[in-house]
Parts: structure tokens; sequence; C-alpha cells
């Protein structure tokens, strides 16, 4: 059905941590739908509970109006148009609560029966079937675990017949278990959506049965309103009805395929070892040492990615790096009383991996799959078909293992007329037939001689020593910052995220103009961590706001290191893994070939690498409209400044008008002649 997804009943068999982590969504969603139910149920009891109240209290009512009649009131007569008229409504009444009684009924039917039964059935049947699996699945650990510790010393053929067949049993009966268990929840899926409808679609109808509302017109959309859903909840029904059927075909089909493989170590001869494969995944013990003699087995989950075997246990979201077997040499061994055991060595011989599978087939498959990604065939377009021209058949398979310089330099790019660099030893990881292609396309994005940063190098400490040295002069940190003189963020900034993220290094690139050059530092710097086994990473908090981003020490809140967002001209994840992400940071620091020098810093975060950078573009669009808002404000602050600018001029050039025309009206008044007194005498103004 679309919209709805699916366990894969075909991937039971397996049960990787992948298919149990989809089953534990699936889980979540039972739970929820669970107690979403839990509470319609609850509502949909106290209409129907509502609904014969009402239906009692009528019924009670036309009662007590048929005995009107029959009271005897101390002030009252007989009043016979009063007890007539009592007596018509007692019969409207009474025909009410037949009515009502009806109703009752058609809610008992058509919306408490469907709630209830999958109330009842359907979701104690998931709890039931839920503790089941889940003791199976214990059974089964129990069971291989007992046939892992199994000795090699045949007078216990007695005790390892007891124990395959109790791996045989235990191992189908999770196996059945959990198919059914799958296709209860994938019917989940059609009868939540059943259950919520049929209710209501009943209690619709019961009530425009009983209160035959509305005119013709309207009953006539409310009719086809109900036969539409009606007629939707039939197609539900016949949908899952097919497809409840397919997963019990599918469940016999895997029956059928299946029942081989529940035995622990089957007959070669009926399941032929493949050793053209080039990628693997499959549960594994593998060998801990304790102490000098003592060692602890632990069963996970193994798989090759590209030419790294990766671990990860049932429980856990994402595997972990477990060796790089490029150039490994990989071969069984004969490992105490464990069978099936093979090891995996490293190519510089410092780290070696035991590890025990369930069966010969399995061991033998396992050690031909390591062979060939040692061989760097996994590279070639055609994978399985060059292992199987370059692959001998053979049991036990052994790859030389060159010593670190020759591997260093046989990495190395053949180019004449140019000093060998640093960049070199790092291209193993390319993959790439061509080493001058390799490396043509490599100078195009990073810088050549530069090396890796694999550590953060808090400039806390320097920046004290720097300013006590040279007062406000900035300086650049070793990552190329500048610092000493850069304003701190305001305070009243629009966003703040906070991300944890661990620190996998940086280095100097050149291209800036898309994000290939974040992919390729990612695997220049994923390469050279393998290479030098290098697994340590620095964990911080990155702060993004409208202003920097800032990585924080959890322990201490001090900031390690302050990125301008102005200075952040390129972000993107990886493109597979996305917890990967990386930007490139244009430092304010010198330049170099009249370019500024940009280094590409690159992290792994705990979320998704896409939201990071998201926020980091939201960041800057933020910024861009903060800045043009700030601009449009003051070129507004300008413009009024002009204004009273404009105004004090005007104000002072009237006043030097008044003052001019008031000293022309006092020379005015001093050139006329004073008049004579009566006697005689001037007067002097």
């Amino acid at each position: 059905m679309p919209g709805i997804d699916k366990l894969p009943i075909e991937e039971t068999l397996e049960d990787s941590p992948q298919t149990r982590s989809l089953l534990g969504v699936f889980e979540e969603d039972a739970a929820a739908v669970s107690s979403y139910f839990s509470q319609i149920f609850k509502a949909m009891q106290r209409i129907y509970d509502a609904q014969n109240e009402l239906s009692a209290a009528t019924h009670l009512t036309s009662k007590l109006l048929k005995d009107y009649e029959k009271q005897r009131f101390p002030l009252g007569g007989d009043d016979e148009v009063m007890s007539s008229t009592l007596q018509q409504f007692a019969k409207v009444i009474d025909e009410l609560s037949s009515c009502h009684a009806v109703l009752s009924t058609q809610l008992a039917d058509a919306m408490m029966f469907p709630i209830t039964q999958f109330k009842e059935r359907d979701l104690k049947e998931i709890l039931t079937l839920k503790e089941v699996f889940q003791i199976a699945s214990d059974d089964y650990d129990v069971a291989i675990n007992r046939y892992s510790r199994l000795s090699k010393r045949k007078e216990n053929e007695k005790v390892k017949s007891e124990v395959m067949e109790d791996v045989y049993t235990s191992r189908k009966k999770q196996h059945q278990t959990m198919m059914h268990y799958f296709t209860v929840l994938n019917t989940l899926q059609y009868k939540k959506k059943m259950t919520l409808l049929e209710p209501l679609l009943g209690y619709m109808q019961a009530q425009i049965s009983f209160f035959k509302l509305g005119s013709e017109n309207l009953t006539q959309q409310w009719e086809d309103f109900l036969t539409n859903i009606g007629t939707s909840v039939q197609n539900v029904r016949r949908e899952m009805d097919s497809e409840v059927e397919t997963m019990q075909q599918t469940i016999l089909d895997m029956e059928q395929a299946s029942d081989p493989l529940y035995m622990p170590d089957p007959d070669p001869n009926k399941i032929p070892v493949n050793r053209n494969l080039t990628r693997k995944a499959g549960y594994l013990n593998r060998r801990n040492k304790t102490g000098l003699v003592s060692s602890t087995w632990d069963r996970q989950y193994f798989f090759t990615q590209g030419g790294n075997l990766m671990s990860q246990s049932r429980g856990a979201v994402a595997g972990g790096l477990v060796l790089d077997i490029d150039n490994c040499s990989v071969m069984a061994v004969d490992c105490e009383d464990r069978r099936f055991c093979f090891q995996i060595t490293s190519f510089d011989g410092k780290k070696a991996v035991i590890l025990q599978a369930d069966s010969r087939k399995d061991c033998e498959e396992w050690i031909a799959t390591i062979n060939n990604i040692s061989k760097r065939i996994y590279l070639s377009e055609n994978p399985e078909e060059t292992a199987a021209r370059v692959n001998q058949s053979a049991l036990e398979a052994v790859t030389p293992s060159p010593s670190f310089q020759q591997r260093h330099e046989s990495f190395r790019p053949n180019t004449q007329g140019r000093p060998r660099t640093a960049r070199s030893g790092s291209q193993c990881s390319a993959g790439s037939d061509s080493p001058a292609l390799s490396s043509l396309s490599l100078d195009s994005l990073v810088a050549p001689d530069t090396p890796i940063q694999f550590d953060i190098i808090s400039p806390v400490s320097e920046e004290h020593a720097s300013q006590a040295k040279s007062g406000a002069q900035g300086r650049t940190n070793p990552f190329g910052e500048f610092e000493g003189s850069q304003s701190e963020e305001r305070e009243d900034s629009i966003l703040h995220q906070l991300f944890i993220v661990r620190f996998l290094g940086s280095m100097e690139v050149k291209a800036t103009e898309n994000a290939d050059v974040i992919y390729e530092t990612m695997r220049q710097i994923l390469a050279a961590r393998a290479i030098h086994n290098i697994f340590r990473m620095t964990e911080s908090h990155l702060l993004v706001t409208c202003d920097c981003l800032k990585l924080i020490d959890p322990q201490t809140q001090v900031t390690r290191l302050r990125f301008p967002l102005s200075s952040v001209v390129l972000c993107a994840t990886h493109q597979e893994n996305k917890r990967l992400f990386g930007f490139v940071l244009q430092t304010a620091g010198g330049r170099v070939d009249g370019r500024p020098v940009t280094v590409c810093y690159v992290f792994e975060s705990n979320n998704d690498g896409e939201k990071i950078c998201d926020s980091v573009g939201l960041a800057k669009q933020i910024a861009v409209h903060s800045e043009m808002d700030r601009k449009a404000t003051q070129k507004q602050r300008d413009l009024e400044k002009v204004k009273e600018k404009q105004k004090e001029e005007l104000n002072k050039q009237k006043q030097i008008e008044k003052d001019l025309e008031e000293q022309s009206r006092l020379i005015a008044a001093s050139s006329r002649p004073n008049p004579p007194t009566a006697d005689g005498q001037l007067v002097v103004g």
C-alpha cells in the first residue's frame, strides 16, 4: 500500500542490525498506536455509556409521565387536559426511547465492537509475539554461544550433535517467530486505518439514521460521503487481504529456502563456497586479549566497506573501523580450542585481528573476500568478474604484506621533473589506475606540500602572550585564522544552534568553486588517518550564530576556535556518510601568490551533517539580511541627519536675515534729524 513501509521478511534470516533497527521503529509505531487507540477507546466508551444513560433516562421520563394520572397531589385536582397532554408526550418520548435503544445497539455493534476487537485481539497479539520473539532470540544467542565454544576433540561428538541440534531448533524457531512477528507488524499498518475509520463510520451512520437531520440534499451528501468512506474501507480490506496472502506465501517460500541455512555448519557440497566476493557481511566472534594468556570473545556484526573492515554491535547506530584491509594479509589460523578462525594482519604488520566464523564455508568466504579486497579488486568496474579471473581456488589464502616504505613508494605518482610531495602518500585511497591523472586532479583542488592537521591546537594560551607583547596587534593561529582584533558576536544574535562534532583534520586547499574540494579533502584526511593508525578525535561543541562559528570545549566551555561567518565560503556533507561534513574557510591572514589562504576543515557529527550545513546557510542568509537592514537603517539615519543639517542651515539663514533687518532699522533710525523741544533744545536720541 503506498505510504506504508514494510518490514522485509526476506531479511529475517540474516537478522542484521539494520533489520533490528527497522524493527525497533515498527515497535515504537506499534506502541504509539496502542497508546493512541487506548485514548480513542476511552472516548468512544464514554459516548456509548452516555447513549445508554440517555436511553435509560428517556425511558424513565416516559414512565413517569404515564404515571402522572396516578399521582395524588394534595393541592391538585383531576385535570384531564394535563393528563391527556402528558400521555401524548409520554407516547412520543416512549418512541424516542425506543429509537435511543436502537441507537445504543447500533453503537455497540458498529462503533464499539471493531475498536474493542482491535484492542483486545490485535494489540495483545503483537505484545505476545514480541515476547515470544524475544525468548526465541535469547534462546538462539545462548545456543550459538554454546556452539561457538565447542571443542575440536572428536570424543565430544555426542555433545556436538546435541549442540548443533539445539542451534538448528532455536534458529528455526527464531526465524519463524520473526517472520510471523514482521507479518503482524506490517498488517498493523492496515488495521489501524480500518479500526479508526470503521467505528467513526458506524457512529455517523447510526446518528444519521436516528436524527434524520437536514434536507434531502444534505442527507444525500452525507450518504455519498459515507458511501465513499465505506468503499475506501472495503478497498483497504481487500488490499490488506492481498498483502497478507503475499506475506504468507513469502513465509512459506522463505521457510523452504532457508531450512538448509538453519544449520550453523552447512554441507559445502549443497551450498558451495563463493570465492569471488568483494563485499561481505555477517556475524563473527572477535578475540580480545585480557591478559598475557587470557582472552575473551565478543560477537559482533562485521561488514566490508570499500577497503575497510567495519564492525557494529547489535544495538549500535553505526559501525566503526576495525582495520584497513588494503594490502593486508589474511590466513586461517589454529586458535586454541576454537574452530573456523582466521587472522587479518595490516599491511605494516603492526595490527592483527583474530576472528571466528560460524562455519567452514563462512570462514573460507571471509578469507577469499578479504584477499580480493587486499588486492584492490573492488576498485575495478566488474569486481566479481575480475576476482573470478585472478583468484585461485584455495581454502587458505595469504596475501604478501609489503613494508610501509614499499607501500609508500608504490603509491607515489610517476611524474618527471617534479619533486616528491607529502601528498602522494595519501593517494592510496583514491583507487585510480592513473597516478599522473590523480596527481593533476589533486593539485587542482588541494595545495601540495601542505601537512594535515589532525588535532585542534587551542590558541587561548598564545593569545595572552601575544597581547602582552604586541598589545592589540592581531596574529595568525596554526590553522591560519586571524585573531586579535576580531569582535565578539552580538549577544542578541537571532540564531544559536549547538551541535556535537569531532574534529577529523584540516588542510590547505586551492579551489573553492564547488564541493569537490571538500570531498577530496575528506578522502585525503581519512586515508591519512587509516595509514598512520590515527583514531583519536577531539570532541567539541559547534555553535552556529549569525556572526561566526565557534568550537567550544565541552568541559571548560572555553572557545577553542572562532571562524567569522563571512569567511566561510563553502559547506558540504559527504556523499555517502552524511555524518561527515566540512567547510572551506578563507582566512584573514596573509596571501599566497596573490590569493587568500584557504583551509578546509573536516568534522564528524552525531547528527546529520546536512542539518549543520543548512544551519550555516541559514546563518549566512540571516547575516546578509541583517546587513541589508543595517545599511538601510544607516542610510535612513544619514538622510535624517542631512535633513536636520539643512533645517539648521535654514534657521541660521533666517536668523542672519533677521539680524540684518534689525541693523538696517537701527541705521535708518539713527540717520534721521532729531526734532527741537519747546525750549528750543535738541533731543539727542
